[in-house]
Parts: C-alpha cells; sequence; structure tokens
C-alpha cells in the first residue's frame, strides 16, 4: 500500500506534535505538511501534494468552516478531515455539507483516527453514526427544527464569536469584513433566533450546547 500523505492544521504546537507522533505508529502514514493558520493551510494547498488535510475548526484568521469552503473551491479533489473540540452536532453537519469528508472530535481514541485517515484517503467518508442521522434529518422538510440551523455559514461563525465574548469590530477584524456587515450578520442572527439582548443569545447558545472553544 502507497503512502497517506497527510497535512496537520492546528494552532496549537503540542496538538501537532502529538497528532505527528500518533501517526508514526503506522508505517502507512506520512506527514507532508503542518499549518498554524488559515493562510498556511491554503498554502500547503497550493504547494503541496497530499491525501488528507486533518483541519481544526478553531483556526486563527478564517474559522474552519470558510477554510473547507475555500480549500475545496481551490482543490476539489481534496479530502479534509476535521479534527475538532466541538461536540455539538450542528458542527460536524456543516463540515460535511461545505465539503469535508469525516468529522472527528479531539477526545476521539487513537485507533478511531487512523482507521478515519484510510477511510477518507480510499475516498470513503467518515462520520458517526450520530451526525449521519442529524445529516439525514436536515435533508428532510421538518418544522421542529432548532432556530440556529437555520443560520447560514457566516452568521454562525459569528453567533459563535459573539457567544466567546468578541466584540463586533474585533470580529470584522478577525474575518477582514466592515463593521457594518458584521453588524447586518449579528441582526439577522438574533432575529432568527427570536433573541433582542446579548445576554438571551448567551443563554441560547448554553441551552443548545454552543458554547466552548473559541471559533475564531
Amino acid at each position: 500500500m502507497s503512502d497517506i500523505r497527510v497535512v496537520i492544521a492546528d494552532d496549537h504546537t503540542i496538538v501537532r506534535e502529538g497528532l505527528k507522533q500518533l501517526l508514526t505508529s503506522d508505517p502507512t502514514l506520512r506527514v507532508v505538511g503542518e499549518a498554524r493558520d488559515g493562510h498556511e493551510v491554503m498554502q500547503c494547498v497550493r504547494t503541496l501534494d497530499f491525501d488528507v488535510l486533518v483541519l481544526d475548526l478553531s483556526m486563527p484568521g478564517k474559522g474552519g468552516l470558510e477554510l473547507i469552503k475555500q480549500v475545496k473551491i481551490e482543490k476539489p479533489a481534496a479530502r479534509v478531515l476535521v479534527l475538532s473540540m466541538h461536540q455539538e452536532h450542528q458542527y460536524a453537519v456543516r463540515a460535511i455539507r461545505l465539503g469535508a469528508s469525516g468529522y472527528l472530535t479531539k477526545e476521539s481514541a487513537s485507533a478511531e483516527l487512523i482507521n478515519a485517515l484510510h477511510r477518507i484517503a480510499a475516498g470513503g467518508a467518515y462520520i458517526t453514526p450520530e451526525v449521519g442521522e442529524q445529516l439525514v434529518l436536515s435533508a428532510m422538510p421538518r418544522g421542529d427544527r432548532a432556530p440556529h440551523e437555520s443560520l447560514s455559514d457566516r452568521e454562525f461563525q459569528v453567533l459563535r464569536m459573539l457567544v466567546d465574548g468578541v466584540s463586533v469590530s474585533d470580529i470584522a477584524s478577525r474575518i477582514n469584513l466592515s463593521v457594518k456587515t458584521i453588524s447586518t450578520h449579528k441582526a439577522r442572527l438574533m432575529q432568527k433566533l427570536g433573541v433582542t439582548t446579548t445576554t438571551e443569545l448567551l443563554r441560547y447558545a448554553m441551552e443548545h450546547s454552543l458554547t466552548g472553544p473559541p471559533a475564531r
């Protein structure tokens, strides 16, 4: 079997080193590149030959969901495995819809990660039964869908950053959009969620398990 070439994208050096050490347990897996932020991810995509990109959702600069979209636009054949701290299925569903081939949380067993890499490199997909169920349900017309499921990917990204306590002006700076545009996204997402204050927004996020590691 030929080597499976892997690029690891995570802003934490200790995580990248840990993943590299883990992958050495399988002689068919070879790390050919690393990235610490969205800019370096796209550099790897444009300059390296690889089979699977292991991508953390919470990257500095562009959000992970936006990165998946850009990676698939520039390199449609690229296979992406999301490795995230987020337990909420909503993140996984959105990642898969944007073109990711798999989604694992960082609490997953090492054997599961290696299995996922092999399956994705072979052209398959790797998702949990729970995420698979959510994908099916999200494709069905339902009247009981949670309000946050109707948010666009950008609105969802802004929601996560607002919940993390990031100001509108800082969000605009981080994702290279105008303050006016971010304010519009904020107004629309709050209307969709049926909330009118930041306190209500935080309460909604906690009730639906949308809080957690920063969505930078």
